[in-house]
């Protein structure tokens, strides 16, 4: 079980009440009677998984309210021995007031988590607003207008230099502008502009700072002034940074300048996500950085680190296709189903949809992680998207540049199966590079000799025209390994019918039937015209080939 929040001290907390006040109704409502309970943790709820013994935690189950009512009421009355703060999960209107009265009977709280709020999301918010518990009563708080325009005046004061604030998209939300503080060419066209200018150096940079849980400081280069760089996060999810010339020079960052950078990032950080959202005016959205590395248009470098994932172990990405009559909801209700599950396991996870299928991209984390994702999520998808849904795994991800070739062929891995193969059980719906290789060198040995006429035989094209036994012996007979009693079992003749129509291909088609290289050429050739008919009939990839029985010769 991922703990996402745990403070240490017994009085870091927030009443229910007051918690829900500061997140506000459209993000959460609690469902029950008033509860001035005080929340000290959270914890996402595992259902094979003992729960933890820590009172005050807010139990988030993203799963909780499909459970059967039975079920659901020992949850409750198991958090209410445990003196949990209350349970949150996501609920239609028509189980509201279900909750309700079994939060009245339980004496356990029930919080409703907005529809449009991703648990993701939700857990961030909790993070912050629990994690401002801990700040110093002497950190100013600016409330007005422009809080981060008055954050980044009252850095500059301290740092003497300009101070800007970004957001994930590299574009400045807020700016200093302290009369004297230090000022540099390429800060002053950020400002102008609004965005980060150009340099070879960004991409290194910012996926230091993004990754980095100290304040980072970068000496003088060119015409650059020294600069100090913190991320700033809320929980797990990155919100972007913010940079401050430092007028005191290229020394070692002191005690005070890294304790007044930590405490600006967590105040940008409260700003930011409260506009996050209201308006998700000032970040990108996690789904629109996962559809711009898909498409493989605009890639800065940094997306990974600002998803959160490591470049060191790299990404897996995953692709769900299901069968349906191309309506949206089946396809938004797909990808909220795999992104609660996957979080679940792994918070970073991000999802998108792109011509119809279902993204994720996941950390990876050992060599069968995402197949050990997938295999428990298959039975949920069933039960509550419908039966049918097949998941492509192409590979792991090092660069951002590396997603956009793996969505690629993870359609390709959905192009050259059959439907009837997704419908199948177990793990023939799962479709993995390694399985499927080699029906990924036909797929593609047949659009090399489509492309490339002149590598064809015109001899064994004859013969798959005009002897359609011959050409289905020979192509069984190499799956053989030459061996002519199993290729007689396999297609259901006597021995000496195989004889013959190999004699024949031989003598009739002049097919060299003792040299090796030859009867690869002309077995590649068969397998991929065979490659062209068998996908629409339905068969599975790299099956072997079906032939007619025949009476023998």
């Amino acid at each position: 079980m991922d703990r996402v929040f745990s403070p240490s001290l017994d009085d870091i907390g927030l009443p229910l009440d007051e918690l829900l006040e500061e997140l506000g109704p459209q993000t959460a409502t609690r469902l029950g009677p008033p509860s001035s309970t005080v929340v000290r943790a959270t914890e996402f709820h595992e259902a094979l998984e003992e729960l933890p013994e820590q009172p005050g935690t807010l139990l988030l189950a993203p799963s909780a309210v499909h459970a059967p009512d039975a079920g659901l009421a020992r949850l409750a009355e198991r958090a209410a021995a445990l003196d949990y703060a209350g349970i949150a999960v996501k609920c239609r209107e028509r189980d509201a007031e279900r909750l309700a009265a079994l939060s009245a009977d339980t004496g356990t709280p029930f919080l409703r988590v907005g529809e449009r709020v991703s648990w993701h999301l939700f857990d961030a918010m909790l993070a912050q607003l629990l994690g401002e518990q801990r700040h110093s009563e002497d950190t100013h708080r600016d409330r007005g207008a422009e809080p981060l325009f008055a954050l980044a005046n009252e850095l500059a004061e301290f740092f003497g230099g300009s101070v800007a604030i970004e957001d994930l998209g590299r574009r400045i939300i807020a700016y200093s502008s302290v009369p004297g503080q230090v000022i540099d060419r390429l800060r002053t066209q950020g400002i102008l502009t609004r965005r980060v200018p150009d340099s070879p150096f960004n991409d290194d940079q910012y996926r230091t700072v993004l990754r980095s849980r100290t304040p980072v400081k970068y000496p003088r280069l060119d015409d650059e002034e020294p600069r100090v760089a913190f991320a700033i996060h809320a929980g797990t999810l990155p919100l972007g940074s913010i940079w401050a010339i430092d007028a005191s020079g290229t020394g070692p960052l002191t005690p005070e300048q890294d304790a007044r950078m930590r405490a600006a990032a967590a105040l940008a950080a409260s700003s930011m996500l409260d506009d996050l959202r209201v308006r998700r005016a000032t970040q990108q959205p996690r789904e629109d950085r996962l559809r711009t590395m898909l498409d493989g248009h605009d890639i800065v470098g940094s997306e990974f680190a600002e998803l959160g994932l490591s470049e060191e172990r790299g990404a897996a990405l995953l692709a769900f296709a299901f069968e349906h009559d191309g309506r949206s909801p089946v396809l938004a209700q797909l990808r909220s189903t795999v992104h609660r599950h996957l979080a679940l396991h792994r918070p970073e996870t991000v999802t998108a949809v792109r011509s119809g299928l279902v993204y994720a991209l996941v950390e990876q984390q050992t060599a069968r992680s995402a197949t050990e994702l997938v295999e428990p999520l298959l039975p949920v998808v069933d039960r509550l998207v419908g039966p049918g849904v097949r998941v492509a795994l192409p590979g792991v991800a090092r660069h951002p540049v590396d997603v956009a070739p793996l969505r690629a062929l993870s359609e390709r891995l959905f192009d050259i199966t059959s439907a009837d193969t997704g419908r199948a059980a177990g793990a023939d719906r799962l479709f993995t590079v390694e399985a499927l290789r080699p029906a990924l060198v036909f797929e593609r040995a047949a659009a090399l000799f489509a492309d490339e006429p002149v590598l064809r035989s015109p001899a064994l094209a004859r013969m798959a025209h005009e002897d359609v036994a011959v050409a289905e012996t020979l192509a069984a007979w190499c799956g053989c390994f030459g061996n002519v009693a199993r290729t007689a079992r396999r297609l259901g003749v006597h021995e000496n019918t195989v004889r013959y129509r190999l004699r024949r291909a031989e003598e009739h088609y002049g097919v060299s039937l003792l040299d090796a290289d030859s009867l690869l050429v002309a077995w590649l050739q068969l397998r991929s015209g065979e490659r062209r008919t068998s996908l629409g009939s339905g068969s599975s990839p790299g099956a072997e080939p079906r032939v007619r029985s025949e009476s023998r010769s």
